[in-house]
């Protein structure tokens, strides 16, 4: 059990078979096949279980995908601490959609001008998912709102603050004025899924109203934002997200207060690629206001 039989086991788990797993690694699909086979022999047990053209893992091949994360995460730290001050090979990033699309694009710019021969991976998702995915060594570090709904405070993770995100709440234009909870005619939130941390935020403020709250569960901002428009829920949306809108919606803005965005990690990581990260985050400039 090698690193290369990991790494190529690993493309298939993700992958979900073994023909998507050669082309993104390059390699013949005999090759990706056989490597599988020797594998499976040394372990002694079926990783995967072939369903129609897909492949699905085992207890067996689950158990082992998580040992796998770890050792080639390790693997990767390790290359990286013999060349310290030269930041190369590979930073697996996580990213909540907002800061991706708000904060990311100059400071990433600014971290490929300076060492191109470090391959950024980006990932976007919720921030519960992005800490678990970090914890779980599928993801280097990744950009969060703090605390992530559903984790403890005293989660296993280093954090440094990055920015702070102002959150407005967004109403439907007809809506009559909100000052409170009190005001709101509203009890549906559309929002993203589960272990988002604005959504949590959003449903908190609602249900001072003292009436349950619904989800509409969407994937995006504009998504959010045309179900707001059409009168039927309210949404959360950062400033930020609303400062990129060329034209944004005649819409009804509540103030809901302010959200830190930290960068996690694992404690004791610190590869060069991570400090270089650090160091082109620390020039975030804030978005010009159009409030």
């Amino acid at each position: 059990m090698d690193l290369l039989a990991l790494d190529i086991f690993r493309a298939i788990a993700q992958e979900g078979g073994v023909t998507r797993a050669a082309e993104r690694l390059g390699r013949a699909q005999s090759n990706v096949t056989t490597r599988l086979q020797q594998l499976e022999e040394q372990l002694g047990c079926a990783l995967f279980l072939r369903e129609g053209r897909g492949m699905v893992l085992t207890p067996a091949g689950q158990t082992l995908l998580t040992y796998a994360e770890r050792l080639l995460a390790l693997a990767e730290e390790a290359r990286q601490a013999l060349r310290p001050g030269e930041p190369t090979g590979r930073l697996r990033l996580g990213s909540m959609e907002s800061t991706a699309a708000t904060r990311l694009p100059a400071p990433l710019a600014r971290l490929h001008a300076r060492w191109p021969a470090l391959v950024l991976e980006l990932r976007t998702g919720a921030s519960r998912q992005l800490v678990e995915q970090v914890l779980a060594h599928q993801l280097d570090c990744a950009l969060v709102a703090w605390p992530p709904p559903g984790l403890e405070e005293d989660t296993p993770v280093a954090r440094q603050r990055v920015c702070t995100e102002s959150l407005l709440l967004a109403l439907p234009a007809s809506h009559p004025p909100v000052q409170t909870p009190a005001d709101l005619r509203l009890h549906l939130l559309a929002a993203f899924a589960q272990g988002c941390s604005y959504r949590r935020i959003g449903e908190d403020w609602m249900r001072q109203a003292g009436a349950p709250v619904e989800v509409l569960e969407l994937a995006s901002y504009p998504a959010i934002l045309a179900c707001v428009a059409a009168g039927r829920c309210a949404g959360v949306v950062p400033q930020s997200v609303l400062d990129l809108l060329r034209e944004p919606p005649a819409l009804q803005w509540v103030a809901l207060g302010p959200c830190d965005t930290v960068l996690v990690h694992r404690p004791g990581y610190a590869t060069p690629a991570l400090v270089a990260l650090r160091e082109a985050l620390q020039n975030i400039v804030e978005p010009p206001s159009r409030s």
